[in-house]
């Protein structure tokens, strides 16, 4: 493993630690790969409650839907094997289904199908409980009328993923965990891969938990087996999803063009955007291109978010329905992603932030304007509002622009329960005109 800047370790300690602390969240273990290279790997919190127990990066914990990236490199592996093809209609895999002659795979990997979810609650209903097989699932839900039409509308749902499994397993000769190991898991070295939709995690693995509103943390309970399959059924530790990461950035396992077919947003028939590839999210964050997706299986919530063009990808793992995975993900990302030397307006403006929480202004620095404009009571209001939040997980510039004879910038600050927006406007002589902040949207 590479190392990794104190400072930048610090700042994503800071980020995991408020993050759990507002949310409630028992524990997250946490992976970051920078310039295409694991370069840390950490766990924060408690993996069990009573008897406590501290989590430990090589714990495992259950990864939910980001299982369908690995279900999606295993059709675009079977079509460079040639057995198969993106636009081959399902029917020609699995017999029976609704229109299932229409319905493309590509379709089904995308979210564009039609296809009804078979569970878009997020709790764990009695039915689900019990053993059900993958056929079954698909006798009642992919055996309906489509919600809508082939490749018109986009709607998120597990049954797709049952599908290409199925399809996977048809089409190798293979049980898709096998199929994942021999092509994916053993050549990368993903050594802690495990199925948890045969057999829940061991006590050496992180403990799933609930919560009943605002009531104490609860067990969660499990689902039967056979629910997951290949929507969800996989558990592994934050730094073996990072070697899969690590794949992704150097494009290592699958050949160029199924890479470029994964990454690229699927259009509707009427030419409007998804926002979704194949098996995953395809977002632009800040200016990065970010291939990323979210799991959730009962107690545990997953976030991983590869930022390909940089060289970083974020892994967050958490036993909690509350969430908090993507948001330490999302700043941790953004936070490696442009780490480096701050500018002049950056220090400065973060400098006179810090001095308005005490109470403190340098008025020197201000144009006439904006020196009235901070009176005394202004100053304490800044004061009073904003030192008790103390300080920012993350403080970035989101943009800069020429107006009114003057430079406008925006900044944002994020803590654990809020996002504040900062606006200056600066003079060509560097006098502030503006300094204001506000919530943001």
């Amino acid at each position: 493993m590479d190392k990794i800047d104190a400072g930048l370790k610090s700042q994503i300690d800071r980020i995991a630690e408020g993050v759990l602390k507002q949310r409630g969240v028992p524990s997250a273990s946490v992976a970051v790969v920078k310039g295409g290279k694991l370069v840390y790997t950490h766990a924060y919190g408690l993996a069990h409650i009573d008897p406590n127990t501290p989590a430990t990066p090589d714990m495992r914990y259950s990864i939910g839907s980001v299982s369908k990236q690995f279900t999606a490199a295993a059709i675009l592996l079977l079509q460079e094997q040639g057995k198969l093809k993106l636009d081959d209609a399902v029917g020609k895999y699995v017999p029976s289904l609704t229109r299932g002659n229409e319905v493309t795979v590509r379709q089904i990997l995308s979210h564009t199908s039609g296809y009804q979810d078979y569970w878009p609650e997020d709790y764990l209903m009695t039915p689900m409980m019990k053993p059900e097989t993958a056929q079954q699932i698909l006798d009642t839900w992919a055996k309906k009328p489509l919600d809508f039409d082939p490749g018109t509308k986009w709607q998120y749902s597990n049954t797709n993923y049952v599908i290409a499994g199925l399809i996977v397993e048809k089409v190798s000769g293979q049980r898709l965990m096998e199929f994942l190991g021999r092509h994916i898991f053993h050549p990368l070295g993903m050594k802690s891969v495990w199925d948890s939709d045969e057999a829940k995690l061991t006590s050496t693995d992180a403990t799933p938990y609930i919560r009943h509103a605002l009531g104490p943390l609860r067990l969660a309970p499990k689902e039967g087996r056979g629910w997951m399959f290949a929507a969800g059924e996989l558990a592994m530790t934050a730094h073996d999803l990072a070697l899969w990461d690590e794949s992704l950035i150097a494009q290592s396992l699958l050949k160029p063009e199924s890479y470029k077919q994964m990454f690229t947003e699927v259009k509707l028939k009427d030419g409007s955007g998804t926002q979704y590839g194949l098996g995953v999210d395809v977002k632009m964050r800040d200016g990065h291109r970010s291939i990323e997706h979210g799991g959730e299986v009962t107690g545990f919530v997953s976030d991983n978010e590869v930022l390909v063009d940089d060289g970083v990808a974020v892994v967050v793992l958490t036993n909690h329905m509350a969430g908090g995975a993507e948001t330490i993900a999302q700043l941790t990302a953004a936070t490696v992603a442009g780490t480096g030397v701050q500018s002049d307006a950056e220090k400065q403006t973060l400098a006179i932030y810090r001095g308005l929480q005490q109470g403190k202004i340098d008025r020197s620095l201000l144009a006439p304007n904006l020196n009235d404009y901070f009176s005394e009571q202004t100053v304490a209001d800044f004061k009073d509002s904003l030192g008790p939040l103390g300080e920012s997980l993350t403080f970035r510039k989101q943009g800069e622009q020429l107006r009114g004879g003057m430079t406008f910038r925006s900044f944002q600050l994020v803590y654990p329960d809020r996002r504040l927006y900062l606006s200056t406007y600066t003079y060509p002589d560097g006098k502030l005109e503006q300094f204001l902040v506000d919530p943001a949207n």
